[in-house]
């Protein structure tokens, strides 16, 4: 069945199951493409029901990364890693420093990050063991939160799409409804507002939603009533699956754009909103600023190298919305289109030169050498 699953989310080329019963650690690795480079994709740990659940989870996102890596224009391939485990009452040191020894044996195949349910401390553990690692501490020469990258470019993104679908160069005077005010909506709600856009927010969590209506004199709306916001922009920006037969249905926006991973719980539903004539930002390119900020990292970080990267977003959503337009389809396969193409044309290239195997950064031989 395992091998079923693998072909049935996109052909992977190495599924890596890592049992360490001393510290209990269950994890797997995805690597979905290496076409373009090393596979880089967080490390998420979370209480699965069934290592199925958790197969079928790695294989999905490891596949998303690939093509958020390529979009981004980025040398990276996809991966990811689950581990099996309540992340509130499960972690320990040797669980980590045990997965990192996984990691490090497959020599820069995999290189992993945070992700839900891990943190930059959980990070500094795994880089014990591998340098196979990014999002580590500053201290360690590392970029540790991803999360402003990550607004910062879907603010970007915001813009490319406002100028697309109004003809506007600035929010400035735009309603935008954030929808989920974690770490990258509330930074998302920091830039929206220095460039005067009129904010409407909402989360589950009715302090930070306090924080945002004083800091940012921003409306608040019920989080399961803010999709039908009157305003220019809707911003997901919490779980997946925001944009549903439901929810769309009550959309009173001309642009769908935000941080959150899997917006569309199906893909047909990108096709209703282009029927709406609603323009949809797909979520792994508008999302990308933390990839392109880990990625500056392998390079040797810097904060405002890793700012001016994010600033991509805009052009590569343009890019998309062209594409879109050229070829008379909805932008979230624009979107799979202009990832595919530089997959393939790249994968080409890097076979005929030198062969099937994934070329790990020279700059990580650097990273070996800072552990030390």
């Amino acid at each position: 069945m395992s091998f079923e699953l693998i072909d049935k989310y996109g052909e992977h080329e190495q599924v890596v199951f890592c049992r360490d019963k001393d510290t209990g650690l269950k994890a797997i690795i995805g690597i979905h493409n290496t076409s373009l480079g090393p596979a880089l994709g967080g490390t998420r740990m979370w209480n699965y029901k069934t290592e199925e659940e958790a197969l079928i989870d790695v294989l999905r996102l490891s596949k998303g990364m690939t093509y958020k890596a390529s979009a981004a224009g980025l040398n990276l391939g996809g991966g990811k890693a689950v581990i099996i485990g309540d992340p509130k009452t499960q972690k320990t040191e040797g669980l980590f420093r045990a997965f990192g020894t996984f990691i490090n044996s497959l020599n820069g195949r995999y290189i992993t990050a945070e992700d839900v349910g891990t943190t930059v401390n959980d990070m500094e553990y795994i880089f014990m063991e591998t340098p196979y690692v990014t999002g580590i501490p500053k201290a360690f020469g590392g970029s540790g939160d991803p999360s402003p990258y990550t607004a910062h470019g879907t603010f970007m993104g915001v813009k490319a799409s406002v100028k697309q679908r109004l003809g506007v160069d600035s929010v400035k005077g735009l309603k935008v409804a954030v929808q989920g005010l974690g770490n990258v909506g509330s930074h998302l709600c920091e830039f929206l507002h220095k460039e005067g856009a009129e904010l409407i927010v909402a989360d589950i969590d009715k302090d930070k939603v306090k924080l945002m209506a004083d800091k940012y004199n921003a409306k608040t709306m019920d989080p399961d009533k803010i999709m039908t916001a009157d305003c220019d922009v809707f911003a997901p920006c919490a779980l997946g699956a925001a944009i549903n037969d439901k929810s769309i249905e009550g959309l009173k926006c001309s642009v769908v754009a935000g941080g959150a991973n899997n917006q569309l719980a199906e893909s047909r539903h990108g096709d209703a909103l282009r029927e709406l004539n609603i323009l949809y930002a797909p979520d792994y390119v508008i999302n990308a600023g933390g990839l392109m900020n880990v990625f500056v990292e392998l390079e040797g970080y810097s904060s405002d190298r890793a700012f001016d990267k994010t600033v991509q977003v805009y052009d590569n959503l343009m890019h998309v919305y062209k594409i879109a337009e050229e070829e008379g389809v909805a932008t979230h396969i624009a979107a799979n289109k202009m990832a595919e193409k530089r997959i393939s044309m790249i994968g080409k290239l890097r076979t005929h030169h030198h062969g099937r195997t994934s070329r790990p950064f020279s700059t990580l031989k650097e990273m070996t050498s800072r552990q030390k």
